[in-house]
């Protein structure tokens, strides 16, 4: 699997609760946010409204493309 690192800003206080969870759970706090992450993608996907914005977008974008290929 190959991965991408990122950096995330967060307030204190939430970092010290998320320890917190990784240390309940016995896993590392990246895995935890790997698994918030899982399931907000999830979550977005089952989303109606959400996924109509998406074919908007995917439209939008691919009009954009087909003419920056023209030549």
């Amino acid at each position: 699997m190959d991965s991408k690192m990122l950096t995330v800003r967060v307030p204190a206080e939430q970092a010290e609760e998320l320890e917190q969870v990784a240390d309940v759970d016995g896993v590392p706090v990246a895995e935890e946010v790997r698994t918030a992450i899982a399931a907000h993608i999830e979550a977005r996907r089952k989303d109606q409204a959400f996924r109509e914005r998406l074919r908007a977008s995917i439209e939008r974008n691919k009009k954009i493309l087909e003419k920056l290929a023209e030549t």
